[in-house]
């Protein structure tokens, strides 16, 4: 009668499926620099919340009459929809990532007082970026084995952000 081995490793059970795509991201992303990966993920997140920060957005007479007519942009709903889907997904990473784009959006609009001061446009500089964001994760996973494919960059575009708070949850041992 053989032995088991026990040196076989299985695949672990996930409780939810982010937990599987974190694991799994874990595994696909080891040989770029991890701090290129986070300074691309955040400059791509920044320059495309600028960039639809910065889409003209109708004029509403009552908003204006209620003076809330420069609270609400294109922006706002982006954050809405990111918010939502990233609380979905982790209710406790929803909650950082909602503090990381207040921070985001707080930058945007001192470009914004830049740009009125005679400065570049935010649009330009959002779209510089998320430009060099794009060719930092390009060449950044160009490095992995096999290559990355596109539907796993816009991966970890997408669910990149996340992920990396996940992995600052865990150091603190704080459960998401």
């Amino acid at each position: 009668m053989k032995k088991k081995d026990k040196n076989i490793a299985s695949k672990p059970m996930f409780d939810r499926e982010l937990d599987e795509i974190f694991y799994k991201m874990d595994r696909r992303y080891v040989r770029g620099s991890s701090i290129l990966y986070i300074v691309s993920i955040v400059f791509m997140f920044f320059g495309v919340m600028g960039l639809i920060w910065m889409i003209p957005f109708p004029r509403f007479e009552f908003l204006v009459s209620l003076k809330m007519d420069t609270f609400l942009n294109w922006g706002s709903f982006y954050i809405a929809v990111i918010v939502y889907l990233y609380l979905r997904m982790a209710p406790t990473l929803s909650y950082a990532m909602l503090f990381t784009i207040g921070i985001m959006s707080f930058f945007i609009v001192q470009l914004e007082y830049l740009e009125r001061a005679g400065g570049p446009a935010v649009w330009f500089i959002s779209l510089v970026v998320a430009v060099i964001g794009l060719i930092g994760l390009f060449i950044n996973s160009r490095k992995e084995l096999p290559k990355v494919s596109w539907k796993e960059l816009w991966q970890l575009i997408t669910i990149g952000p996340i992920w990396y708070w996940s992995k600052v949850f865990k150091k603190f041992n704080i459960k998401y």
